[in-house]
């Protein structure tokens, strides 16, 4: 809510005590609301002054533009070229002068406009930072003219409240009533212990007619409509509002429209009690009805749009026919307009559950929607509508009709809860005497009462809906007295070592190793299409996932059981924006359902997908030669195991029937024979729907890698000695592995082997039938001395015939 300055110091001694604005709006937050921002309207301007039009004529070189002699000093008249439809002679308008500065930045200066002189601008109120929500729709396209009695050469900024500072307050759902000038100034009265000068205007019945005799209303259920009043004021003239209510409506940031409009507008921000006006003839049955809408029902609302209805919006309706849409917006047909004589004035409190319903399916918030959606103050609902017929009375003229039409009306609750001083300052930690806690009651304007020398009865207005139970004083004491004056002490009790434990350890170094092979990131939605959901399952058998009762949109509508897919969502919004390389992995939980529980069982799990090149192009490679293939992210898990020193022995076995991945470019990864997670490419099928290029993926399972013994981490010396390697080509079955034959070599390598590597595979018309051949490296060194020939060919011939028994190995 925007909050006047000003206006607050009408009813409340700010200036006399030294309050700035920025002290107040920093007292405000730290002791009731948030503020967004706090500001004065007049910031940024310079050389903006009243300037009266002398003369005017049409320049002679332009149909559109006008060369007027405009005073802006008692001995200063200076030429201005201005194209504005709407200047005469005779008016006080808002002048920029040269070198002025607006709103906007713009800087004026002395210039020529189609060979004749101008030295400053006649400015509009959207040139001097008014927007066009508030600027009044009349001087949409023209200039805005000044009072009469504005004095030439003087700034303009008091007389269109622009010397005003705006305190923006962020308003939480709990503080409804601080949605209103009267809620602030209570608030700030008990803050600041001041004398609180808030006024209300009494009713003048100055008509001759009886309210009841010309309208009546009826509410169907009182749930609806708990309180709901009419009054009727006739004679009405519509017409501009005065200049300062002009004012106060655009400072709150709302347009003035005209004097009635304008009149249910302040008494929304000056009470926090939203009003509707009718045109009383426009009414064809004056038998006001509240009532459900029926389903499918149609109503157009001031706006011009046509609404089609639920059965649970809530119509206020002239018999049977839609008047306004409660709580939201009125209706074409019965809105106030320059014809208008005679006023229904409408003051309710309308259930705040259905409204916010309604406004936000049919997406019309608005400042009286906000405020029957927090709640409305019951006590100030007769009194809002009472000063808002004076005021018609005042401004426009009207005639107030005798009496309320009353329908519904809620009685006026005042909680109780009785407080002990003991427990008080034993939650709150302080020494108040039960006469301190009076105090603070007696500035909030909380009756309270002793019960003997420790306990009080305190009784809560209506209008602090918020307070319920003892919790809610204990808040409103601590507030009053001050956060900052509460003593500071240090916690008691058992104090414990802080640090992560081992999964989180685990976890968080996931992220350092994917990290260090060149992965990036990402953070995707829990929340798929069903179908996405459960793709990708490292057990398919999990089942279906979970669906969401209410999901926000369709895309999400399901929890995950797995991460590959979020991520393919993310390469393809990277593709789509002709970025070929991507490299991401995500760590987080997966969401599997359990047959007969409604909460599914949480996974941690971690997953890649990688496509294009991990490595940027070189002048001496091709693009080709750096794509990403099935070993690169076999290499990218293997790397992972290893660093995160899981024991066991780790396998890879070929897997043809996951379906959402190539059958011939897929294998499970296994610990100790139990499947933990996969690897492979996405099937093209799956990669065509998910718009991506060729794509390779894995997915792990960390709840059993967590679970697995963890090898030792030590450190040994990098020897010093040199190394001896010796090359060997095997012939063997095609059926035979590079895997198998790695054990084997490893199974009587020696102490002296330190790595076997992959050189070579051939396959080709030059070899038998269904053999291949496999060339390795194997490196020996040793620790503490350097080896010899002998020692290393009689490592490598025992390497030599285990190969020939365990694989039938033949050497090349």
């Amino acid at each position: 809510m925007k909050v006047s300055y000003q206006w607050l110091n009408h009813y409340l001694p700010l200036e006399q005590n030294g309050i700035t604005p920025t002290e107040l709006a920093e007292k405000i937050a730290r002791t009731s609301v948030d503020i967004n921002d706090v500001y004065s309207p007049q910031n940024g301007l310079q050389k903006v002054v009243v300037g009266l039009v002398e003369s005017i004529k049409d320049h002679p070189q332009s149909d559109h533009l006008h060369i007027a002699q405009v005073k802006v000093a008692e001995d200063t008249t200076v030429q201005i070229v201005c194209g504005a439809p709407n200047l005469v002679a005779g008016k006080k308008v808002i002048t920029a002068l040269a070198g002025a500065k607006l709103a906007d930045g713009t800087k004026i200066k002395k210039s020529k406009l189609r060979g004749e002189e101008s030295n400053g601008m006649l400015c509009a109120l959207q040139e001097i930072g008014f927007t066009d929500k508030v600027a009044p729709k009349a001087y949409e396209e023209g200039l805005w003219y000044l009072p009469d009695d504005a004095e030439v050469g003087a700034p303009v900024f008091s007389y269109l409240g622009m010397d005003d500072t705006i305190i923006d307050t962020d308003v939480t759902p709990n503080r409804g009533d601080m949605l209103s000038i009267y809620g602030n100034v209570n608030d700030l009265a008990a803050i600041y212990a001041l004398d609180n000068g808030f006024t209300s205007h009494e009713v003048v019945e100055n008509g001759t007619e009886r309210t009841a005799d010309l309208i009546k209303a009826t509410v169907a259920d009182q749930q609806l409509a708990p309180t709901y009043k009419l009054r009727v004021i006739k004679n009405v003239h519509i017409q501009d509002s005065p200049l300062w209510l002009q004012i106060r409506l655009w400072n709150a940031g709302i347009r003035p429209i005209n004097n009635v409009v304008d009149v249910t507008n302040y008494i929304l921000v000056k009470y926090g009690q939203p009003l509707h006006s009718f045109d009383y003839d426009r009414l064809t049955s004056h038998e006001i009805k509240v009532r459900h809408a029926a389903e499918g029902e149609q109503f157009t609302t001031l706006d011009g749009e046509e609404q089609t209805l639920a059965s649970q919006d809530i119509l206020v309706c002239d018999g049977d026919r839609p008047a306004a849409l409660a709580g939201t917006m009125g209706g074409q047909d019965t809105k106030v307009t320059d014809q208008t004589v005679n006023v229904a004035l409408e003051a309710a409190i309308f259930d705040p559950v259905m409204v916010r319903k309604q406004a936000r399916r049919l997406d019309l918030h608005s400042e009286s929607s906000m405020r029957f959606e927090r709640g409305i103050n019951p006590e100030t609902v007769e009194v809002a509508l009472n000063e808002a017929a004076y005021w018609l009375s005042e401004l426009a003229g009207g005639e107030v009709t005798k009496g309320i039409v009353t329908a519904t009306e809620e009685a006026v609750q005042v909680t109780s809860i009785e407080l002990s001083t003991k427990r008080v300052n034993a939650v709150l930690g302080l020494s108040l005497s039960q006469a301190d806690l009076v105090n603070l009651f007696d500035r909030l304007r909380f009756a309270s009462q002793a019960l003997d020398d420790d306990r009080l009865l305190v009784q809560v207005p209506a209008r602090r809906w918020d307070i319920a139970i003892k919790a809610d004083l204990y808040e409103e004491i601590t507030r009053l007295y001050g956060y900052d004056n509460i003593p500071s002490t240090l916690p008691t009790g058992t104090q414990t070592l802080g640090g992560l434990n081992e999964r989180q350890r685990f976890l968080r170094a996931s992220r350092h190793v994917m990290q260090g092979v060149g992965l990036n990131q990402a953070i995707s939605y829990s929340l798929l299409t069903a179908e996405q959901a459960a793709q990708f399952q490292v057990n398919p058998q999990a089942g279906q996932p979970m669906l969401l009762d209410y999901p926000m949109s369709s895309d999400h509508v399901a929890t995950r059981m797995n991460i590959v897919a979020g991520l393919l969502i993310d390469i393809a919004y990277n593709v789509a924006r002709q970025v070929d390389n991507v490299a991401l992995y995500e760590q987080g939980r997966v969401f599997l359902p359990v047959a007969g529980q409604e909460r599914p069982t949480e996974e941690e799990h971690i997953a890649g997908a990688v496509t294009g090149s991990l490595t940027a192009a070189s002048w001496n490679q091709a693009d080709d030669d750096n794509q990403v293939d099935f070993f690169t992210v076999k290499g990218i898990v293997e790397r992972y195991l290893r660093n995160m020193a899981v024991e066991g022995e780790i396998s890879y076995q070929a897997n043809h029937d996951r379906a959402d991945l190539h059958p011939g470019r897929c294998a499970d990864v296994l610990l100790d024979g139990q499947v933990v997670g996969y690897i492979g490419q996405v099937h093209p099928t799956v990669a065509k729907q998910y718009r991506v290029p060729v794509t390779y993926v894995f997915e792990l399972n960390l709840e059993p890698l967590l679970q697995a013994d963890k090898r030792d981490k030590h450190y040994q010396l990098i020897s010093k000695y040199p190394a001896i390697t010796r090359d060997v080509a095997l012939l063997v079955d095609q059926k035979v592995t590079n895997a198998q034959i790695v054990t084997a070599i490893k199974e009587v390598g020696g102490p002296y082997l330190k790595a076997v590597h992959l050189f070579d595979l051939y396959k080709g018309n030059f070899l038998p039938a269904n053999k291949k051949s496999l060339a390795y490296t194997l490196t020996y060194q040793a620790d503490q001395g350097t080896l010899t020939e002998d020692q290393v060919n009689e490592a490598f011939d025992k390497v030599i015939a285990h190969l020939k028994d365990q694989v039938q190995a033949e050497i090349r």
